[in-house]
């Protein structure tokens, strides 16, 4: 059998589910592709942040308002309740970590024209979300470690991830060759997300002051249905905010980029007029 140049040679004695199978296939490839162009995805994403912003902002009301209206711990009183935004914004620095590495694949291994700018934009969100999970996780321990800050393992660990932000953005603004700062970046951050299970796993493998997991186990969530549910629904208000503010710091450096190239090229014509 001859190779086939496109779906219109295939060869009439194939059967019916294979061209329909192949017709499928090349739709979704061409949908993918036309999410990868930057112009398409900046008006998708113009078309979804409205709804997006209005969502994250109606379920984060609304789970604040039931983190206040939930009742105390019997042990830690009213500090519990910065639970409501300490565990999520711990939550999102691992997850926007997560993100970051599937971009930096996505820039290393498919070449994807958005994962740069994926990568780029999610960096300095993930720096504040960890920031203030460092910050809140210190206001809690304080009265109930009697201390601001140990060097334990899943705070050192935390900090690490902090470090390793910062580190990430200060290369991706260190090179002024685009495609050097994005392989750069890329590795780094793959490198870096071995600390993700550290993090994780951290009260388990290690003696430390925090609590074992008691949302996320096999044998279901420890935590009251009364502060659960208020916990997971800011969480779901927290992550839906990171999805606005991603969408908008990835359409920001696209038109970034874009201003960057029309004054390169502009600085270009400028020199060839003069020479």
């Amino acid at each position: 059998m001859r190779a086939c140049g496109n779906l219109n040679e295939l060869p009439e004695s194939l059967p019916a589910f294979i061209y329909v199978s192949m017709s499928d296939t090349a739709k979704q490839t061409s949908r993918l592709m036309a999410l990868a162009n930057p112009t398409r995805f900046l008006e998708i994403a113009g078309a979804i942040l409205p709804w997006l912003s209005c969502a994250a902002l109606f379920v984060l009301a609304a789970g604040l308002w039931l983190a206040f209206a939930a009742p105390e711990d019997y042990q830690q009183g009213i500090t519990v309740r910065i639970m409501y935004i300490h565990v999520p914004f711990a939550w999102l620095a691992m997850f926007c970590y997560g993100l970051m590495a599937l971009s930096a694949l996505g820039t290393l291994v498919w070449r994807h024209p958005l994962a740069d700018v994926s990568l780029k934009a999610a960096a300095p969100i993930g720096a504040v979300f960890t920031a203030l999970a460092l910050a809140t996780g210190s206001i809690w321990g304080k009265p109930m470690w009697g201390t601001w800050w140990v060097w334990d393992a899943r705070l050192t660990s935390v900090f690490v991830l902090f470090l390793m932000y910062l580190g990430i953005i200060a290369l991706t603004r260190a090179l002024d060759e685009p495609t050097r700062a994005a392989r750069a970046a890329a590795i780094l951050t793959l490198v870096g997300f071995i600390n993700i299970p550290i993090i994780k796993f951290s009260v388990d493998w290690w003696n430390t002051l925090h609590q074992p997991a008691s949302v996320f186990r096999f044998d279901g969530p420890t935590i009251h249905p009364s502060l659960l549910w208020p916990l997971l629904i800011s969480a779901l208000g927290f992550t839906l905010l990171f999805i606005t503010l991603h969408l908008m710091a990835m359409r920001t450096e696209i038109w970034r980029r874009r201003v960057g190239t029309m004054r390169r090229l502009s600085a270009r014509a400028a020199e060839g007029q003069a020479s």
